[in-house]
This record gives structure tokens, sequence and C-alpha cells, in this order.
């Protein structure tokens, strides 16, 4: 999805611009989860920069929750993150953010962020960061790549908010690119891309894309009972989006999508299926939600 290029499009590739070059912010993080003693622990753990990983002490049996941070307290054009997680054979683990991510104006370039999860045998991961909260002239480049055992489990979720209702703000002009490849034993399973570029407003008044939405969640569910659960998660989600379930190398997957008029909106809608999906996904009614997610 996308329009055409505007001059303002044109300087976030080039590079080109009177604009002076800027301090930037980097940040690596990486996480290593196994199972020792019938519960998820940490295995490695590596920070640097401005990326830092947290684990909460949450009373859910054998899981293991992280909280992955940027303490420089947003991005921009040049700003680069890089995530990695593994969940090692037959441990569980839940990694969210503390907050909504927010992408600023930028001055030259795109943000960049790339994660990649690896799942392994009987192994499950919900990645479930809060919302990405975009500003006008904003550009974010975010790739996130997962490798899966035959056998493994992945709830994935993304959302994005194009300026936030309640303060006013309109997105006018941004770039936005979200690219996810996801593989199951070294073949492609699922793999999307999404890109919102130029005139905002115009764009997003199409029916074919939100309708004049300007919040929006894509979650994708593989586990061996995704199929099962879909008529359920079409009813929680209602008149705000929809789901579909399909068989791909042998896999179920579960595809969720909502879009709304604000943040508050979308979170309410999305919320009772990712629970419904968590449930299966944790094989335990003990944990909803990470706990930051609490409003």
């Amino acid at each position: 999805m996308q329009t055409l290029c505007t001059d303002f499009d044109t300087q976030l590739e080039t590079g080109t611009g009177n604009t002076p070059r800027l301090q930037r912010t980097s940040g690596t993080g990486r996480l290593s989860v196994r199972r020792r003693e019938g519960r998820s622990v940490v295995g490695d753990l590596y920070q640097e920069g401005a990326a830092k990983i947290r684990m909460p002490k949450v009373h859910s049996g054998p899981i293991l929750e992280a909280v992955l941070m940027n303490t420089a307290g947003g991005l921009t054009g040049g700003d680069v993150f890089d995530w990695q997680i593994t969940v090692d054979e037959a441990a569980c683990a839940v990694a969210t953010t503390p907050a909504c991510e927010r992408i600023y104006r930028t001055t030259g370039g795109a943000a960049r962020i790339e994660t990649r999860l690896t799942v392994g045998p009987h192994a499950a991961l919900a990645y479930l960061p809060q919302e990405t909260i975009v500003y006008d002239r904003a550009a974010l480049s975010r790739r996130i790549e997962a490798d899966l055992a035959p056998n493994a489990s992945l709830l994935l979720l993304e959302s994005l908010i194009f300026g936030r209702a309640a303060m006013g703000e309109i997105v006018h002009t941004a770039d936005i690119l979200d690219s996810w490849r996801i593989r199951s034993d070294g073949r492609l399973l699922h793999a999307e891309q999404l890109q919102f570029q130029g005139d905002i407003p115009a764009l997003f008044a199409k029916a074919s894309v939100t309708g004049g939405a300007p919040a929006m969640a894509t979650c994708l569910f593989v586990h061996d009972r995704a199929a099962d659960i879909v008529d359920g998660v079409r009813d929680r989600i209602g008149a705000h989006g929809g789901a579909s379930a399909w068989r791909v190398l042998d896999r179920d997957k579960l595809l969720i999508r909502v879009v709304a008029h604000d943040g508050l909106t979308l979170r309410s809608a999305l919320i009772p299926a990712l629970l419904q999906c968590n449930k299966n996904l944790l094989g335990s009614d003990q944990y909803t939600l990470p706990k930051v997610w609490s409003l």
C-alpha cells in the first residue's frame, strides 16, 4: 500500500537536504530462554547501548516474561535497534515492551528495528510488544524474522497508531515499512510486507486500507489448534477486524487484523482475542497478558 513519493520521501531515501548530522541511538539485546527443573529460565543475556532487557517476577508457573526496553525514549531517523530472542526446547516465554514505542519526525533516513526470533522443539513464544506510535513525518523500517521448529508455537503481534486522537495529533506524511518472514523448519510459512508512504490521511481514507482508522494491529498465531479457535476470535474482535485460519507446511496458522479510530478502542478489541490465543499457546488460564499491559 503506497502513494507516490513526495519530496520529503525522496530526502529520506537519499539523505539529501540541508540538515546537520545529529547523534543517533543504537541498541542490541539478545536473550535465550532454557527449561530447567520444570521452569523457563534465562540462558544467555546480552545488552548494549540503549537496549535493556528485564525479567519481572511473575507468578505464572513455568513461563518466563521478558520486557524489552529502549532507554532512549523513542526512535528517529538513523536510530538502529537489533533484538534477538531464542527459546530453547520445551521452554516457554513471553516478550513485551514497558510502554508504547514512539517514532518521531525524522531529519533524514529511517529508524530501523531488526527482530529475530528462534523457537525450538516443543517450545512456545508470545511476542507481544505494546503499540508503536507514529508521529508526523516519521520514517521507520521494521523487519521481523522468525525461525520455528516443526512443532514450535508462536504468537506474534505488532500494532501501529498514527497520531494520538486524544492529543489532537494528525500524521500528514510518513514512511513506514513493516516486513515479516516466518519460517518453519527453514521453509517459508508466512510472509507479508506492509508499507504506508506519503499522504497518510488520503491513503487511510480508502475503504481497502483502513476506512479512515489511524490505529491497526496484525497478529499471527502458529499453533496446532490455531484453526480451532478462529470462530471464537472473530466473535471477540467483532466489527473491528477479521481473522482467517489456514494450513501451510502441515502447520495451522491464524491471522488477525484489527483497525480502530484510537489506541484504546484498538486495544479493547484486541485483548480478548489475544487472551484466547495465549490460553492455547501457554496451556494455562493462570497467565493472561504481561503486567505492563495493565492500564
